[in-house]
C-alpha cells in the first residue's frame, strides 16, 4: 500500500522520515518545488506494509482573499468588505507544492497528515486533503498526533492514526475570514481617511504608510496606551512615613510603620512626636513559621515568552523562532502549547534521566532520581490543557550544539532547568516577624532563613531573599537606634514590559499562545509603538492617536472585551459548540455596526491626529473624497458600486468607482451642507440594496415649507429629493466655477434660489419641470445631470464629471 505523508515543513519532513526509515534503504528525490523533497522508504503500520512516501509544504498552503474585484482599495466601499466574497487558493508561490502533491497523491491509497497538532495545523491538514483529493478521491485519510520529533513519538503516532479534526480547522477559518474582513476594511478605512490628510512622521513615512488595524493587534496596543497614560496623568502626592531601627550585638533590625504612610503632614508629624516623647519599644509580638517556596507550574508558551524576556531580554518573536528551531532539530518538545499539566502517562523520570551526564544540572538530576534524597516531588498541576500538547520539555539531551547561537544555549537551558525544578520539592524556609509598640504606634520587622534550597539549587533564575533578624522576646523592652519622620512621593507605575503585556493578552485572551508574539511585533513594525532597552513599551504619536480617535468615538474598539468575545466563540467551533456559520454572521454583524459608527465620528479620528501632526497640503485626506460611502451598484455598467462623494468644493453627488470607464452620476442638490449614508434600505427601489442617505439643508437655501433634514432616497423613488434638486440647482455648478465667465454672487445665487429660479432658463414664476424651453420633448428623456454654468451655458454631464473626478 502507497502511503502519502505530509508533513508541515521540509525539516519536519526529513525528521520523519529519517526515523521511521532508520535511515536504512531511505530514498531521496527532488518534487516540483525545490526546497520540498520527497522521501521513499518501506515501513509497517500496524502489521500493514506500506511504501511510504514523504513530503512538505511550507507553513499555510492557501490563502483566504476577496475576489479581484474587491481586493483594490478604491475598487468598493470599506463597508463593502464585511460581506464581499471571499475564496481561498493556493497562490503563485505555493504551486510548484500543490503540483507535487497532485503527481504523489493520484497515485497512494492513505494520506497521513504529520501537521503540527494545534488548530493552525489542523487547519494546513484540510488545505492538503483539499488539494490532495480533488485528484484522488479514494483516498483515506489519516492524522499523525505527536509532540516531539524523537523516535518514540513518531513511532507511537505513526501505529495510532487518527481521523483529522474538522471542527479545528474551521475555528481557524472563522477567524481567518473575521480578521481578513474586519482588518481589510477598518484598514482601508482609517488609512484613506488619514494618510494625505496629515504629515505623519514615522519609519516608513511616504505615500505607501498604511495605517493598519487589526482586531488583535489594537486591543495590544490599547493595553500599551493605557498605561502610558495611566503615568501621564499620575500627580505626584508627598506623604510620610515613620521608620525605626534597632542595632544590637547580633545585627540591625529595620521595622517599618504599621500605617504604611500617611498624606497629612500635621497628623503624622503630632503621631512622631508622640514617639519621640516616649521611645522605649516593647516587643508584642514574635512568629516563627516554617515558609515554602514553591517551584513554577510546567512550562506552556506563554510563560516561556515572558521567563525568556526576563531572564534574557529576548523579544516574544525571538524567542518563538529560537524554540521553533530547537523543536525542529528534536532537543525540546512541540513550544506551542496552552497546556501546563503533565498527563499520567507521561514518563518523567526517563526525561531526567537523559539528563544525568550534563555538566551544569547533570549532578542535580542524579540527585533527584535518588529515592534516598526525597528531592523528587510530582509537578504542579498548572490547570490549562489544550489537549494536543504536553507542556514544554526537554526531549533529548545535548550539552551544546556546534551550530546554536548564544540564544539556543539560553533556551534550552531554561526548558530544561525548568523541567527539573517543576519535578522538584519546593524550597524551604523559616520566616520570623516581630512587632513592636510605641507610644501606642505598632511597627514590624521581618527576617527570612532558607532551610532547604531544593529546586532553588538548579533553578537559577529564581532567588528567595530575606535577612537575619537578631533574637526578640515577648515583652523585652528597647531604645530604638533611629526613629525618623520620612517624606516620600507616590510614584506611577512603569511602563508595561513585554512580559507585562503577554499577561494582559493572555489574561484577556488576546490573541493565542502561537499568535500574541506575531501582535507584539506588528505594533513595532507599524510603528505604533516603540519598545526601549528595558523592554518596556511606549505608543507614538500615531499610535496614541489612533487610540485617542477611537476612544473619544465612544466605542471601545481598542479595548479587549470584543475580542476576547470573538475568541471564545472562536473556540466553542473548536470543541463543536458552535458552528462556523454563525460565529462568523454574529461577530461581523457586530463588527460592521462599530465600523458604519467609526465612518460617522470620524471627525473625533481627524481632531485626535491633530494633537500630534500637522495638516498636509496633500489632496485627499478624507475617506469620502477616497472611496466614498457605498450607496448601491451600479445600474449601467453592473460591475462597480455607486458612492456618496464631495468634489473639491464641497458638493455631493453619487457616483461609480467605474469612472472613467463607467461615468454614471447622480448629482444632489447644492444646498446639501452634510451627507452620510445609513443602514438604513430603500423597500422600492430595484435593484437593491438601495441604502437611504441622511441630508442636512442649509435653511436659506430651501423653500420654507421643506425640512432641513431628509431621510433620503437616490434610486428615484424620493419625490422630496428631486424636487430640491429641481429648486435649488445641484452642487456641479459651482464645482464648474472658473471655466465660463465671472461666478455670479452669493448673494443673487441665494436670491433666485429663495425665488424658486428654475435651473434652465433662470427665470422665476414657473418650476423646472414645466420650463416652457425644455417643452419640447418629455421630463424623463432629458438628461439629468445636465447644469447652469456660472456664465448661463449647459455644462455637458462630462464636463461635470471630469471635474469631480479629477479630484
Amino acid at each position: 500500500m502507497r502511503v502519502l505523508n505530509v508533513a508541515e515543513k521540509p525539516s519536519v519532513a526529513k525528521s520523519v522520515a529519517s526515523i521511521l526509515s532508520g535511515n536504512q534503504n531511505l530514498r531521496m528525490r527532488e518534487g516540483r518545488s525545490r526546497y520540498n523533497k520527497i522521501y521513499e522508504f518501506n515501513y509497517s503500520i500496524n502489521g500493514l506494509p506500506c511504501h511510504m512516501l514523504v513530503t512538505s509544504v511550507t507553513g499555510h498552503l492557501m490563502e483566504l482573499e476577496f475576489e479581484d474585484r474587491f481586493r483594490k482599495w478604491h475598487a468598493c466601499d470599506p463597508a463593502v468588505l464585511f460581506t464581499a466574497p471571499v475564496r481561498k487558493f493556493v497562490p503563485q508561490d505555493k504551486l510548484d507544492i500543490k503540483r507535487t502533491l497532485e503527481e504523489v497523491a493520484r497515485g497512494c491509497q492513505w494520506l497521513v497528515l504529520w501537521l503540527d497538532c494545534d488548530r493552525e495545523g489542523e487547519n494546513i491538514a484540510f488545505e492538503v486533503i483539499e488539494v490532495c483529493s480533488a485528484v484522488n478521491r479514494q483516498l483515506t485519510l489519516r492524522r499523525a498526533r505527536f509532540s516531539a520529533l524523537i523516535e518514540r513519538d513518531i513511532h507511537d503516532a505513526v501505529q495510532n492514526l487518527v481521523n483529522p479534526n474538522k471542527c479545528f480547522a474551521d475555528a481557524v477559518d472563522a477567524r481567518q475570514e473575521i480578521d481578513l474582513r474586519i482588518g481589510a476594511s477598518f484598514t482601508r478605512f482609517q488609512t484613506m481617511l488619514l494618510r494625505d490628510a496629515f504629515v505623519i512622521e514615522s519609519a516608513t513615512n511616504d505615500r505607501n504608510l498604511v495605517l493598519s488595524y487589526g482586531p488583535c493587534q489594537f486591543p495590544t496596543l490599547g493595553f500599551v496606551v493605557e498605561r502610558y497614560w495611566e503615568i501621564q496623568s499620575h500627580e505626584p502626592e508627598e506623604f510620610w512615613t515613620i521608620n525605626c531601627s534597632h542595632r544590637s550585638d547580633e545585627g540591625v533590625a529595620t521595622f517599618n510603620w504599621m500605617r504604611g504612610h500617611f498624606f497629612d503632614y500635621t497628623c503624622a508629624v503630632i503621631i512622631y512626636e508622640m514617639c519621640v516623647e516616649e521611645p522605649t519599644a516593647t516587643v508584642t509580638t514574635v512568629r516563627q513559621q516554617e515558609k515554602l517556596k514553591y517551584a513554577p507550574a510546567p512550562l506552556n508558551t506563554i510563560q516561556l515568552e515572558k521567563r525568556a524576556s526576563i531572564y534574557f531580554r529576548m523579544s516574544s518573536e525571538h524567542t518563538m523562532k529560537v524554540a521553533e528551531e530547537l523543536y525542529q532539530a528534536g532537543f525540546i518538545s512541540y513550544p506551542r502549547t496552552e497546556t501546563d499539566s503533565f498527563s499520567e502517562r507521561t514518563n518523567l523520570h526517563a526525561i531526567v534521566q537523559e539528563q544525568q551526564g550534563h555538566p551544569g544540572w547533570g549532578s542535580y538530576a542524579q540527585r533527584l532520581l535518588d529515592p534516598a534524597s526525597g528531592l523528587w516531588r510530582n509537578p504542579r498541576n498548572g490547570g490549562h490543557d489544550d489537549k494536543a500538547h504536553p507542556p514544554i520539555h526537554p526531549t533529548k539531551f545535548s550539552s551544546g550544539e556546534s551550530g546554536w547561537s548564544q540564544d539556543h544555549h539560553r533556551l534550552y537551558e531554561l526548558v530544561v532547568r525548568h523541567f527539573l525544578a517543576c519535578v522538584s520539592q519546593p524550597a524551604v524556609g523559616a520566616e520570623t516577624t516581630v512587632e513592636i509598640d510605641i507610644a501606642g504606634e505598632l511597627f514590624f520587622a521581618s527576617g527570612r532563613v532558607i532551610v532547604a534550597k531544593n529546586y532553588l539549587d538548579v533553578y537559577r533564575f529564581e532567588s528567595w531573599g530575606g535577612s537575619l533578624l537578631p533574637t526578640y522576646e515577648v515583652g523585652q523592652q528597647f531604645v530604638p537606634t533611629t526613629l525618623t519622620l520620612d517624606s516620600g512621593v507616590t510614584r506611577p507605575p512603569p511602563l508595561l514590559s513585554e512580559a507585562d503585556l503577554l499577561s494582559c493578552m493572555d489574561k484577556e485572551g488576546i490573541g493565542t499562545d502561537a499568535t500574541m508574539h506575531d501582535h507584539i511585533k506588528k505594533l513595532l513594525d507599524r510603528f505604533y509603538a516603540t519598545k526601549d532597552s528595558s523592554m518596556r513599551f511606549s505608543p507614538t504619536n500615531l499610535g496614541e492617536a489612533l487610540v485617542m480617535g477611537y476612544d473619544d468615538m465612544g466605542y471601545k474598539l481598542w479595548k479587549p472585551y470584543l475580542r476576547a468575545v470573538m475568541e471564545r466563540d472562536m473556540k466553542a467551533v473548536s470543541e463543536g459548540a458552535k458552528s462556523k456559520a454563525e460565529v462568523l454572521e454574529t461577530c461581523l454583524q457586530q463588527m460592521k455596526a462599530c465600523f458604519l459608527d467609526a465612518r460617522l465620528n470620524k471627525v473625533k479620528l481627524f481632531e485626535a491626529m491633530a494633537v500630534f501632526f500637522e495638516r498636509s497640503n496633500r489632496s485627499g485626506g478624507d475617506e469620502q473624497h477616497a472611496s466614498g460611502e457605498f450607496v448601491r451598484r451600479c445600474g449601467l455598467c453592473q460591475e462597480a458600486d455607486m458612492v456618496l462623494r464631495q468634489n473639491r468644493d464641497g458638493n455631493f453627488m453619487v457616483g461609480c468607482l467605474g469612472f472613467p470607464q463607467c461615468r454614471n452620476v447622480v448629482w444632489l442638490p447644492g444646498s446639501v451642507s452634510e451627507a452620510a449614508v445609513t443602514t438604513n434600505v430603500c423597500n422600492s427601489c430595484t435593484p437593491g440594496p438601495v441604502y437611504l442617505i441622511q441630508f442636512t439643508f442649509r435653511r436659506l437655501e430651501i423653500p420654507p415649507d421643506y425640512s432641513a433634514n431628509h431621510l433620503g432616497c437616490i434610486g428615484g423613488c424620493d419625490e422630496t429629493l428631486r424636487q430640491l434638486t429641481e429648486i435649488c440647482g445641484t452642487g456641479s455648478r459651482l464645482s464648474a466655477r472658473g471655466r465660463g465667465g465671472p461666478a455670479m454672487p452669493n448673494n443673487v445665487q441665494r436670491s433666485n434660489t429663495r425665488q424658486g429660479a428654475c435651473i434652465y432658463c433662470h427665470q422665476t414664476g414657473h418650476s423646472s419641470g414645466n420650463c416652457p424651453s425644455q417643452s419640447s420633448g418629455p421630463r424623463s428623456s432629458r438628461p439629468q445631470s445636465m447644469n447652469v454654468q456660472s456664465d448661463g451655458r449647459i455644462a455637458s454631464t462630462m464636463e461635470i464629471e471630469e471635474e469631480v473626478f479629477s479630484v
